[in-house]
């Protein structure tokens, strides 16, 4: 099958230049793992402090960037290879109101004739009350927006990120599991919009690794509209299983002493890779 494009999308945490030689190691490492993966696309969450663009310019001249703006402390960093025709708009919506809420960033590929709307995300995290209504707002938002870009026939629409899905802990009676969330997203997803939440290699994307009180979690997703082909991959456990969504990074790793190491070195969440095909 004919790769359409390729995308790969990554929480860096709390990604920024600093006097600390280490920091910047680690910056440089984390563009050289991109630089590997060579996608047509890229973003990367959690960006902080301006001279990180500077660097990314640096070190991917043939990409185009954009960053989102406003008072958030962390925004997300955009890319894509000069080769494609593309157009980048920041959406607001996605504050919820909320004024320190990171926006959405909306880049639409234009290839062999078709638009390609792809839908960066990072959502608001925890697992209290506050947080996760309006998680729940920002994903149903996330979903209808495929209906405002419906022309003739279905988009080739999908979002992808740090959807932060970690449940409802509500102290007093029940709880609402991770799972629980996801399933409500997927139903609505699929029954209303004819979107999917595509599968992954692995199911979990964020560790902080083997000594943290914080369990490996599922909070990395990408849902896609129904029509879409990708490249499918082999799951990490189970090899005869495939998987549109290839995740990669310290889930390539057996031992916990190799994956501390690798989440020392780059980010307590892996990253998610995938191809459109056609």
């Amino acid at each position: 099958m004919e790769k359409v494009y390729s995308l790969l999308s990554w929480n860096v945490e709390h990604f920024k230049k600093s006097s600390n030689d280490h920091v910047n190691q680690r910056v440089k490492r984390i563009t050289q793992a991109i630089m590997k993966e060579d996608p047509d696309v890229f973003a990367i969450y959690e960006v902080e402090g301006k001279d990180i663009f500077e660097e990314m310019v640096k070190n991917f001249s043939a990409y185009s960037f954009h960053i989102t703006e406003g008072p958030q402390t962390q925004e997300i960093l955009v890319a894509v290879k000069g080769t494609i025709t593309s157009f980048y708009t920041q959406k607001v919506s996605f504050k919820s109101g909320i004024n320190i809420l990171r926006p959405g960033a909306l880049l639409t590929l234009h290839i062999d004739g078709e638009n390609y709307p792809i839908l960066f995300l990072h959502l608001k995290s925890k697992n209290d009350a506050r947080s996760f209504g309006l998680r729940d707002d920002m994903l149903t938002k996330a979903i209808k927006f495929s209906k405002s870009l419906k022309t003739d026939k279905p988009a080739n629409y999908l979002f992808i990120g740090d959807l932060n899905t970690m449940g409802l802990n509500y102290y007093f009676d029940r709880d609402i599991p991770a799972e629980t969330e996801l399933r409500k997203s997927d139903n609505y997803a699929q029954r209303y919009y004819k979107l999917q939440r595509l599968p992954k290699t692995f199911p979990n994307t964020y560790n902080n690794g083997s000594n943290s009180s914080y369990p490996q979690s599922n909070l990395d997703h990408c849902y896609a509209a129904q029509h879409l082909k990708f490249k499918l991959f082999n799951n990490k456990d189970d090899s005869s299983n495939l998987s549109p969504i290839d995740v990669r990074g310290w889930v390539d790793f057996q031992s916990s002493q190799e994956q501390d190491q690798w989440i020392e070195d780059y980010s307590d969440h892996a990253y998610l890779y995938l191809e459109v095909v056609k």
